[in-house]
């Protein structure tokens, strides 16, 4: 009996580190900036674009968020929804090129959002809603270099690109853009807005962060399948002798 009990314990042991290994991988595929959901149609209209901010640091609190919004391809008309405990500034640039609307002619565009007075804990994420008149129709992408400022002092800069088609370590948020119905996105009417369900698409880190957790489950399974046969063996052998 204490060669099976030996036995249960080291499986027991093998399954929870393996587990707590992909768990905590998964922790990190997914935990930086992010923008809500990740594609919408070129030029679609009257829409909600939310930036997830998460805290990585231990023991310090994300204190300020600063979102640099694309002015080569600029959104029009946008508007920071309020978060309890934050203030949201908007700046403002002009544009080399005036953009002609229904409206009449665009020639400013926000350019910087920045969030201050809050506080974003560890363990914790915080979502940021900007809503949006209109999206360019001349791009593919648009990208929202981040920077995350805590506590401590620390500035996390999320402003990379991907390059040779592997994530950077600090990468920046991007909003893919596709035609109206096509792979690449929907209007505003047909993609949600996390900030308009509650219920955020999964980005990529999402998924992926997914598929290691579920492997996290299928080597836990394995590892009890392992100490089952290893306690009916030892059985036998006992048996046998």
């Amino acid at each position: 009996m204490s060669q099976i009990r030996t036995t249960l314990r080291r499986a027991g042991l093998t399954t929870a580190l393996a587990t707590v290994g992909v768990l905590t991988a998964a922790g990190v595929a997914s935990a930086h900036v992010t923008v809500h959901p990740e594609s919408y149609a070129k030029g679609a209209t009257d829409g909600v674009l939310t930036f997830r901010v998460p805290n990585e640091e231990n023991t310090a609190s994300t204190t300020k968020v600063q979102v640099f919004m694309p002015t080569d391809h600029p959104l029009l008309g946008v508007l920071v929804s309020p978060r309890d405990g934050w203030k949201a500034k908007m700046s403002t640039t002009r544009l080399k090129k005036p953009i002609k609307t229904d409206d009449g002619t665009i020639t400013d565009a926000v350019s910087e959002i920045t969030w201050t007075g809050g506080k974003i804990s560890s363990g914790q994420y915080e979502d940021f809603d900007v809503a949006f008149g209109q999206l360019p129709k001349d791009t593919e992408k648009l990208t929202f270099k981040t920077l995350q400022t805590y506590s401590n002092g620390k500035t996390v800069r999320w402003i990379e690109a991907p390059s040779g088609g592997q994530e950077p370590e600090n990468p920046a948020p991007v909003l893919k853009l596709g035609a109206k119905g096509g792979e690449g996105g929907g209007s505003a009417s047909s993609v949600p807005a996390a900030g308009a369900t509650g219920k955020p698409r999964a980005s990529s880190s999402d998924s992926t962060a997914r598929g290691i957790g579920i492997a996290g489950l299928v080597v836990g399974v394995l590892g009890m399948a392992a100490a089952a046969f290893a306690v009916v063996r030892s059985r036998s052998a006992g048996h046998a002798e």
